[in-house]
């Protein structure tokens, strides 16, 4: 057996973060009561994660990949979207809408060249999953549409950000207040898509900090936030 792999069910060496290595029964519920007691750290919630993640990673691309199927014949958000990102010549189904397991925390992203990903492990139920794919193709729209440089223009990634939180559902106020905690009942929608606007303003590459991102929304917020193309208002 390799030092680097401890028998199952026992501590590894060095910091103890509360987490236990193991797929049997036994030590999965162990790791669950440690969170819900509050006795494993950040590093040892994120190591049952990874664990989690890469026991379940067939069936959770499995899931994610019937759950986009059904959207993009049943959803009215997805079929919109899907038909105007055609009229502009683009072509998103699933031969370039993969699932796949990730490891950096996020739903999903877009890319020109290769389409749209979805996090299957991320991915928190059919809602969620529906928001993520909507979001993903007004990104897609904007690209055809809009000509965004993705790679220079904070700006311009801004204004995507900002209507593709908006128009994607992601910030409808049940979700705000359910699932976030936002309990606001004014102002939530457009407090939700400036907050996540920033922060993906923020970890680009060409962002300085947290007050350039913001510096950057505020800027383009009022003409993007306005802009509801495709759709004639805010869908949803």
């Amino acid at each position: 057996m390799s030092d680097s792999q401890p028998p199952n069910g026992t501590r590894p060496a060095g910091k103890d973060t509360g987490f236990i290595p193991g797929d049997d029964t036994w030590t999965q519920w162990r790791n669950i009561f440690s969170i819900l007691t509050g006795k494993m750290s950040e590093e040892g919630r994120e190591q049952f994660r990874v664990a989690r993640d890469l026991r379940n990673e067939a069936a959770d691309c499995k899931r994610c990949e019937d759950q986009r199927d059904y959207l993009l014949q049943w959803s009215p958000v997805i079929r919109y979207l899907s038909d105007n990102i055609r009229q502009l010549g683009g072509d998103l189904s699933s031969h370039n809408i993969y699932c796949r397991r990730c490891t950096n925390r996020k739903a999903g992203g877009f890319d020109p060249e290769y389409g749209i990903l979805l996090c299957a492990n991320e991915m928190k139920d059919q809602g969620h999953l529906e928001d993520t794919m909507a979001h993903e193709m007004v990104h897609a729209y904007d690209h055809l549409r809009f000509k965004v440089d993705w790679s220079n223009n904070l700006r311009h990634a801004a204004c995507t950000e900002i209507r593709a939180s908006s128009l994607s559902g992601e910030c409808r106020w049940a979700r705000e207040f359910f699932q976030r905690g936002q309990w606001k009942f004014t102002q939530q929608h457009q407090e939700c898509v400036r907050r996540r606007a920033v922060l993906s303003v923020q970890a680009r590459p060409t962002c300085k900090d947290k007050a350039h991102a913001e510096k950057v929304v505020n800027e383009v917020w009022d003409s993007c936030f306005r802009d509801t193309r495709p759709f004639d208002e805010i869908y949803r």
